[in-house]
């Protein structure tokens, strides 16, 4: 029996997060709202009868014992552990009741995940802890095509879906999160987001170079480093009078002298002429 009170008491401290490593239930994604198919884990302080894992109806409903069903669809955790307390405390089963709710699995919610990624569509959220890379992850990641082709995925992802009732968008350098180490960029993803991956900056470049082509513009990337990309210059190449064909912000495509170690913006297109000799 004192072994049964100590264990029960040590369940409680955990679940409340007063054992280190272990956070409450929704900590980290307060929205998230319980639907059908979420299994559940319930826990009432000193009284195990009405402990246990629950699964979600379709309906929104939960069985408890003695109180019978109860209708926790759309409601947070939090509301759904005050809703079961009320209603053991009406009933009169339990007094002051203390009630913590654990998602276990979460089947009702999940994001959509679109643009260049390996495996765009819908995919369900498999804990509240889940984060932008996991669902990167879960989609195939990031689309990179063969160089030449240009159809490759950037490194900035758009986040939409909504906080508080609200709409939330952002957007996230995912460099910043695994090259300068981040970490608070990676944020937590809830039911009814939308990941979007974008295509990458790209340049093209024609005229005398080994591989002319379509290619993906690297951060802060020069035309030295494009022509590189391209293989270099054909034995008739000059790197006199290179030419830059680059849209203004009128939509007008512009023609420009280049520079070697002048950096390249997107959707630039790098004409490198025959030399005279």
């Amino acid at each position: 029996m004192f072994k049964s009170i100590i264990s029960a008491g040590l369940l409680w401290l955990c679940v409340l997060g007063a054992v280190p490593g272990m956070a409450q239930a929704g900590e980290d994604n307060p929205d998230y709202r319980l639907g059908g198919g979420d299994l559940i884990h319930i826990s009432v302080f000193q009284n195990p009868d009405f402990s246990g894992d629950r699964r979600v109806a379709e309906s929104g409903e939960i069985t408890v014992p003695l109180v019978g069903p109860v209708m926790v669809g759309n409601l947070t955790i939090r509301q759904a552990e005050e809703k079961v307390a009320q209603m053991l405390s009406d009933g009169k089963f339990v007094v002051r009741p203390q009630v913590a709710i654990v998602p276990l699995q979460m089947r009702s919610a999940q994001v959509s995940v679109i643009g260049l990624v390996g495996k765009p569509g819908r995919y369900q959220l498999d804990s509240l802890n889940m984060r932008v890379t996991d669902a990167l992850s879960m989609a195939g990641g990031i689309v990179q095509s063969a160089p030449t082709v240009g159809l490759n995925g950037g490194d900035v992802v758009i986040l939409k879906g909504q906080r508080n009732g609200r709409p939330f968008s952002k957007t996230i350098d995912l460099a910043d999160i695994f090259l300068k180490g981040q970490d608070d960029e990676d944020v937590p993803v809830v039911g009814g987001d939308t990941l979007y991956v974008a295509r990458a900056p790209q340049y093209y470049v024609y005229g005398e170079v080994q591989k002319p082509g379509t290619y993906k513009i690297e951060r802060r990337m020069t035309v030295r480093q494009a022509l590189a990309q391209a293989g270099g210059l054909t034995p008739r190449g000059s790197q006199n009078g290179i030419r830059i064909y680059r849209k203004g912000d009128n939509g007008q495509e512009v023609e420009l002298s280049a520079e070697l170690d002048e950096a390249l913006q997107d959707n630039d297109t790098l004409y490198f002429k025959q030399s005279v000799f």
